[in-house]
């Protein structure tokens, strides 16, 4: 179907080809997107999905992570001249919303796109996005999170000066840049994405290629890549029984002066 809406959707895929969870989930929400698969995977996502639906990198088995095939969606969202462009994870299995007081899931994927889309835009922003259906636990008293870190789907303004750059954690670094310089963040828990909760046990993406035998070094390794680019804001703590990082985005907070949007 053509797309009703103006801003470039991608999603950031490898390995998944026999269970592309975000796609079928904006296939069948009618979301029109493309998924940016390494060439070595072109035919299987191909067959899974439809040569109109695959954006080929020009890389493959950088042992990276996905900063730079989310710095080419950025790229290539530019040269199609977009003001935005939307990036998710491979691993959402759709949308929710809170309804009378209770998260219920929804099949309007563009009603939530559209949602942050307008508020980004009123307020111009530059990120944006959704937070997981499983961190909200209260009906929101407002719809927005302002100046935060967003996770998997991210609404991204194309003429920032920042990229993805780091192996681990790329998100909370590319908030970090935004938000150390003066720029400005909000995370929608009105709508929500509904990310899978057993990510860490599928096959493909981060999990084989910078994940497998996750040991504590590794663990360690990740959340000391934040606090050695960000040690006024990030420190290395044990959270969750294992070494993690921690940032307190309270201190981003005074400089949130956004209008509110309505429901």
């Amino acid at each position: 179907m053509a797309s009703k809406f103006k801003h470039s959707v991608y999603i950031i895929s490898k390995g998944r080809f026999e269970n592309p969870l975000t796609a079928k989930s904006f296939e069948e929400a009618g979301i029109n997107y493309l998924i940016a698969v390494e060439p070595q995977e072109k035919n299987q996502y191909i067959k899974a999905l439809g040569k109109h639906r695959v954006l080929v990198l020009p890389f493959s088995n950088l042992g990276l992570g996905s900063y730079p095939a989310r710095n080419f969606c950025w790229e290539h969202s530019k040269a199609a001249g977009n003001k935005y462009h939307w990036i998710f994870d491979d691993n959402i299995r759709g949308f929710s919303k809170w309804i009378n007081g209770k998260k219920r899931k929804i099949t309007d994927g563009y009603a939530a796109l559209d949602y942050v889309v307008n508020y980004a835009e009123k307020n111009n922003l530059d990120l944006s996005g959704f937070e997981y259906h499983g961190f909200c636990f209260k009906a929101p008293k407002k719809p927005f999170k302002d100046n935060c870190h967003v996770y998997s789907g991210i609404l991204i303004k194309n003429d920032l000066p920042y990229r993805w750059r780091l192996k681990y954690n790329e998100d909370i670094d590319l908030c970090l840049q935004i938000l150390h310089n003066g720029g400005s963040t909000a995370s929608c828990i009105y709508y929500l994405i509904n990310k899978t909760s057993t990510t860490a046990k599928m096959k493909g993406g981060n999990q084989s290629e910078l994940y497998k035998g996750n040991s504590r070094e590794k663990k360690i390794l990740k959340a000391k890549m934040l606090e050695a680019v960000w040690p006024q804001y990030a420190k290395t703590v044990i959270r969750f029984n294992r070494p993690h990082h921690f940032i307190d985005w309270k201190v981003f907070k005074k400089t949130a002066k956004l209008q509110r949007y309505a429901k």
